[in-house]
């Protein structure tokens, strides 16, 4: 077999694992129950630990694809199409902010990750503004702009602990 050609697979194979790991934690956190009464649709976004993860190990375009099929595959297997809606607007603005973030070579993976975490939240409260027409709703984000803090700490934290733990492993 053609040494380039098995390459792509078996970097495929890894870009596939880390996608199932996602949907794995994005399953996780589907049957957990709500954090919270007080401010509905706060989620940790455990799922973000493999987006940090595969950034910083492979690169921004690996994970524009894990990030973007794993969205894609999260709404049809655990959600709707407003799920969908919502999700790829957070993951868009999100993304393109962890994006910047990281090439400034200034934020660790926690402060990208939390930072992801806000504008997730941002691009969800933009969305649902525009959906229903209720700019009222932005009135939740500052809500929603501390969970995003708070989990995107924690997702920043547990993304170091994956990215530090396999440092020296030859992934590929």
């Amino acid at each position: 077999m053609n040494r380039k050609l098995q390459s792509h697979g078996i970097r495929a194979a890894f870009l596939g694992m880390c996608t199932s790991l996602a949907l794995i934690l994005s399953y996780v956190e589907f049957l957990l129950p709500p954090i919270s009464s007080v401010a509905p649709g706060i989620k940790v976004g455990l799922a973000n630990v493999m987006t940090v993860f595969v950034m910083y190990r492979v690169g921004i375009k690996p994970c524009a694809f894990v990030l973007t099929l794993r969205i894609l595959l999260s709404s049809i297997l655990f959600g709707s199409a407003v799920s969908l809606l919502y999700s790829t607007l957070g993951g868009v603005l999100s993304f393109c902010v962890m994006v910047l973030l990281k090439k400034t070579d200034k934020f660790s993976p926690v402060g990208v990750s939390a930072a992801g975490g806000v504008t997730h939240n941002a691009g969800q409260i933009i969305g649902a503004v525009l959906l229903m027409k209720t700019p009222e709703i932005s009135y939740y984000f500052p809500i929603l702009a501390i969970s995003g803090i708070i989990s995107g700490i924690f997702v920043g934290i547990l993304g170091g602990v994956l990215l530090k733990t396999l440092q020296n492993v030859k992934l590929y």
